[in-house]
């Protein structure tokens, strides 16, 4: 049974298995009669239930998030990341401003896309209506959901031109804002302090590797790592910038991280036109910048 779960938490193709009935017909925290009142989820014309959602979730969920919702399942022994506790309804991927709720899309996003560099697997191949279900379920481990709203979407300006300017200053606010010493002067994850972050329940945890590919934790354009600055990811040490970076400041970090990704972006492709000309000209990024 654990080595089924495990599949389907690492491997993304529960929805292809079947599950033993014992499995659906454990204990849950709460059934449907017990759920809070207004407990569901409304994602575009659709209204997620959390009884319907319940069975979802012990099918596909529950080997890592656990039966309580508490990011204690049978396999997150073996899990890093730790799975999320949706008790404590702290979220990393919002549109909403840092120490707030999602909103039910931004949830939903989350359970459709998955996360990158973390046993979450995509789940857009369950039917939307199914997916909806199950962010109703995961509203009503905490009780968050009843004596709060979500927070208010942030506005994501429109993007300013890439250009080399562009590149060229945030890569200076990459240095200036010490982005470097978590995700290392080549944001490959590997900044001096990177070996010490923990998350809010001091678990141990990596900043991000913009090496990996072409997407990012929390979505694949470039709006989706703009909103990443201006929200923060709650419940790790990345914080919002929201008082920190003007619009055109971020818009500018965007296009230097962009550059540092294995694809050819607009910006990459322009940067790496530049740099061999130029490269002389550059300081290093680093704890030996200021004094070059």
């Amino acid at each position: 049974m654990s080595r089924i779960r495990l599949m389907v938490c690492a491997a993304g193709f529960g929805l292809l298995l079947s599950v033993p009935a014992g499995v659906l017909a454990q204990a849950a925290p709460q059934t449907a009669a017990q759920m809070p009142t207004g407990a569901v989820s409304h994602i575009g014309n659709l209204t997620g239930h959390p009884d319907a959602g319940r069975r979802q979730y012990l099918r596909y969920c529950v080997g890592c998030h656990g039966q309580d919702g508490d990011g204690t399942g049978e396999n997150a022994q073996w899990i890093e990341p730790k799975p999320r506790d949706f008790t404590a309804a702290v979220f990393k991927c919002r549109s909403t401003p840092t120490g707030t709720l999602p909103t039910d899309e931004d949830l939903f996003h989350s359970v459709s896309r998955g996360f990158v560099t973390t046993n979450m697997p995509p789940w857009a191949p369950l039917p939307a209506q199914a997916r909806a279900d199950v962010v109703a379920y995961i509203k009503a481990f905490s009780p968050r959901w009843q004596s709060e709203q979500p927070g208010t979407p942030i506005s994501v300006p429109a993007e300013t031109p890439v250009t080399t300017a562009s590149i060229l200053h945030g890569r200076e606010l990459f240095q200036k804002m010490e982005c470097w010493k978590c995700h290392g002067p080549a944001g490959h994850g590997d900044g001096p302090s990177a070996s010490t972050l923990t998350d809010s329940k001091d678990n141990p945890i990596r900043p991000y590797n913009f090496s990996t590919g072409s997407r990012f934790k929390c979505g694949v354009t470039n709006a989706d790592l703009y909103r990443i600055f201006m929200t923060g990811v709650d419940g790790t040490p990345m914080p919002s910038f929201a008082d920190n970076l003007k619009p055109e400041e971020a818009w500018d970090l965007v296009h230097f991280l962009r550059t540092l990704q294995p694809i050819q972006s607009p910006e990459a492709t322009l940067w790496h036109a530049w740099l061999p000309a130029h490269a002389g000209e550059l300081r290093p990024i680093g704890p030996d910048a200021a004094g070059q």
